[in-house]
């Protein structure tokens, strides 16, 4: 016996349904695994990077004599890395950078925050790094050559007057007749000491042996 169209109406109501419904499972499926597999890269990438070495410095020795070429290219090794030259003194043999902003996962072209670790924790968190490049006589006719990368994090005081009222006035005092606006944080950032980035020293330090050409 046929159907009746109201019958044959909620049969096709009722499919359209359950399709609709199983295709919205698998975009959720294909989002849980798409998120599953990022976080496995992440975990796996913190995992291999190597913690922060205490002592052991990443050092070279070349001869005397090219001691002037290594110099210059390891001025324009840290040029390319985006980092500025606070001091350079060959009397001293030593090079120093000024700190620099861990750059973050929008910042692909900056090259001083190597390995997703590191970027993820660079846009988590507020991070800075400075560079010490020495030049030291080891022994008559040969040039110690050492990289240190410190890096350090921000450390707030508290926290940041950003919200409408809190950017009008200060409320880490009492009231008083001063009406200047408070714009930002309330006191000025204190930076903790992080440790040492192996892996940048790494790099560095192949680009200023020569070993490997710049980026």
């Amino acid at each position: 016996m046929a159907k009746s169209p109201d019958k044959m109406l909620r049969c096709t109501e009722h499919l359209y349904d359950v399709s609709r419904g199983s295709r919205r499972r698998r975009v959720v499926q294909r989002f849980v695994r798409r998120a599953l597999a990022l976080a496995m890269l992440v975990l796996s990438g913190c995992a291999m990077t190597p913690p922060p070495t205490g002592g052991q410095m990443h050092v070279i020795q070349i001869p005397n004599e090219q001691r002037d070429v290594v110099w210059e290219r390891a001025v324009d090794t840290l040029n390319r890395y985006h980092f500025i030259i606070a001091r350079e003194s060959k009397l001293e043999g030593v090079i120093q950078t000024e700190y620099r902003a861990g750059s973050n996962l929008l910042e692909p072209w900056n090259p001083d925050s190597l390995g997703w670790s590191n970027r993820l924790e660079s846009t988590m968190q507020s991070i800075r790094r400075r560079v010490f490049v020495t030049m030291q006589s080891a022994q008559p006719g040969v040039v110690t050559v050492s990289v240190r990368v410190d890096k350090e994090i921000e450390d707030l005081p508290g926290l940041a007057a950003n919200y409408e009222g809190g950017a009008t006035f200060s409320d880490s005092r009492p009231l008083d007749r001063d009406l200047n606006q408070v714009v930002g944080q309330s006191g000025p950032s204190r930076w903790i000491y992080k440790g040492r980035d192996p892996i940048l020293e790494q790099s560095l330090l192949a680009e200023i042996s020569g070993q490997r050409q710049g980026r």
